[in-house]
C-alpha cells in the first residue's frame, strides 16, 4: 500500500523512516540547541564568548564530515548515522556533568558538537540523496520542513516553560535529558533502514577540483558559501538578541513558537505547491525577504520587533530552502559519478557551507574587538544577511539538458545495482 505523500513509489518505507528520523533529531534540538546558547551565556555574560563557542563547531564540522565521509566508505551510512547521535548524545552529557562550569570548556563543547552534527549530516543527507527522486524531492524536504517546523513549536515553548518554572539550571537539565532520550529513539529508528555501504575510494579532492568543468556543480558549491556566510552569525546572534531584550527564557520559547508556527504553514505550502518551474523564482523571493530582513534592527531594537522579525524570516525560508535543497541535490544527481561518489559530493558542499560560517562569525568577532557591538552590529547584519540573496545569482542560470536527465540513471544505478527496486535520483 502506497502512502500518498510521496505518490506511488517504492522508496515509501525508507522515505518514511528517514521523516521520523529527521523529526526525532529536530525536536531534540529544537529543545536543547537554543537553550544551550542561553545556558552558556547566562555563565559567561560574554557575546565573544558565545560567537567563540559557534566557531569552534564550525571548524570542527567540516572534519567531522570528512572523516565520516571516509567511514562511509568503508561502513556504511546508517552506522555513520549512529555515530553522530552518539557524539551529540556525549555533548548533552558532557553540559549536565559540567554543570555551572560548563562555560570554561566553550571549545572542548563547540567541538563535540560540531563533530556530532558532522557524522549525522553526512549520513542523514546521503540518505536523502539515495532514497529520494526527482519527483519525491520537493515534497520530502517539505515535509521534512514541517516536521522540523512542529518541534521548533514544541521545544522552544516547552523548554522555555520548564526552565522559567524550575530553580536555577534544573529546567536546563531536564530538557538536555529529554534530549538525551530522542536521540535514543532515532539510534533506534534507524536500525530499520537498509544498510549499504558505499563502494570504492575516498576521491573527496577530485570532487573538489571537478567544479572547474562543471558549471552548475561550481554554481551550487558557492551558492552554499554564501548560505553559510548568513547562517554562520543568525544561527545564533538573534537568539542571544531576544534574550537579552526580555530577560526571559519563556518570551523565547514564545519566540519559537511564534516563528515555527508560520514556518510550518509555510512549509506545508511550499511542500504542496512547489514544483521544477517554480523553484528559481521562489529562491528569488525567499533571498530577497531575508536581504531586507536585518535592515530592520537598524531601527530601535525591541521583544515585538524581534517577533516580526521572526515572522517574516519564517515566510521567507520555506520559499528558500524547499527548491534550493531539491536543486542541489538534483545538480549532484547529474555529476559524474553521482552514484559511487555521492558521499564525496556531499562532503565537497559541506566544506563550502561551513567555509562561509566560518568567515561570518570570524567577522563578527572582528566587529566586536574593534568597534562598539550596540552601534556596529546592526550595521553587520544587513551585509552579512545578503548571503541568503545571493543564493539566486549562483544558481540562476543552472540548466539541465535532456541528455543529462537520462545520463543521471546511469550515473547512480551503475554502482548500486544491489537494490531490489532499481530506484534512481
Amino acid at each position: 500500500m502506497k502512502f500518498k505523500l510521496f505518490g506511488d513509489t517504492d522508496r515509501t518505507k525508507e522515505l518514511l523512516l528517514l521523516l521520523v528520523i529527521g523529526g526525532l533529531f529536530a525536536l531534540s534540538t529544537a529543545l536543547s540547541n537554543t537553550f544551550v546558547n542561553i545556558y552558556l551565556w547566562k555563565q559567561s555574560g560574554e557575546l565573544r564568548d558565545i560567537a567563540l563557542y559557534n566557531l569552534s563547531i564550525v571548524c570542527i564540522q567540516p572534519v567531522a564530515f570528512f572523516i565520516a565521509g571516509k567511514l562511509t566508505k568503508k561502513i556504511d551510512r546508517v552506522i555513520v548515522l549512529r555515530i553522530g547521535v552518539t557524539v551529540l548524545s556525549l555533548f548533552y552529557l558532557s553540559v549536565l556533568f559540567l554543570g555551572d562550569q560548563a562555560s570554561e570548556r566553550l571549545l572542548v563543547l563547540g567541538g563535540l558538537l560540531g563533530a556530532g552534527s558532522g557524522f549525522y549530516w553526512l549520513a542523514f543527507n546521503v540518505l536523502n540523496f539515495e532514497v529520494t527522486e526527482p519527483d519525491t524531492r520537493d515534497s520530502f524536504n517539505g515535509y521534512l520542513g514541517v516536521l522540523t517546523s512542529l518541534s521548533g513549536m514544541i521545544g522552544p515553548m516547552t523548554s522555555g516553560f520548564l526552565i522559567s518554572q524550575l530553580d536555577k539550571f534544573t529546567g536546563y537539565r531536564i530538557i538536555f535529558t529529554v534530549s538525551l532520550f530522542l536521540f535514543f529513539t532515532a539510534v533506534v529508528t534507524s536500525f530499520f533502514l537498509k544498510r549499504q555501504k558505499a563502494e570504492g575510494k575516498f576521491y573527496v579532492w577530485k570532487i573538489l577540483k571537478s567544479r572547474t568543468g562543471n558549471k552548475n556543480w561550481a554554481r551550487i558549491l558557492y551558492a552554499h558559501f554564501f548560505q553559510g556566510f548568513r547562517e554562520g552569525t543568525f544561527i545564533f546572534l538573534i537568539i542571544i538578541w531576544v534574550y537579552i531584550i526580555s530577560d526571559s527564557e519563556f518570551a523565547l520559547g514564545t519566540f519559537g513558537l511564534v516563528q515555527s508556527a508560520v514556518s510550518f504553514i509555510g512549509y506545508f505550502i511550499v511542500s504542496r505547491y512547489m514544483n521544477k518551474d517554480r523553484r528559481k523564482k521562489s529562491i528569488f523571493v525567499g533571498g530577497l525577504i531575508l536581504f531586507l530582513s536585518p535592515f530592520l534592527f537598524l531601527l530601535n531594537v525591541t521583544f515585538p520587533l524581534l517577533m516580526f522579525y521572526g515572522v517574516v524570516i519564517s515566510i521567507a525560508y520555506p520559499l528558500l530552502l524547499v527548491p534550493y535543497v531539491s536543486l542541489t541535490y538534483d545538480v549532484i544527481g547529474r555529476c559524474d559519478n553521482a552514484g559511487p561518489m555521492r558521499v564525496e559530493y556531499i562532503v565537497v558542499r559541506e566544506l563550502f557551507l561551513n567555509a562561509g560560517r566560518i568567515i561570518s562569525i570570524v567577522i563578527l568577532l572582528i566587529t566586536i574587538q574593534f568597534f562598539n557591538g550596540d552601534y556596529s552590529i546592526p550595521l553587520l547584519l544587513p551585509i552579512l544577511g545578503a548571503g541568503h540573496f545571493v543564493i539566486y545569482f549562483c544558481v540562476r542560470s543552472i540548466r539541465f539538458s535532456t541528455l543529462q536527465k537520462s545520463e543521471i540513471v546511469s550515473n547512480y544505478s551503475q554502482n548500486n545495482t544491489d537494490r531490489e527496486d532499481g530506484s534512481r535520483v
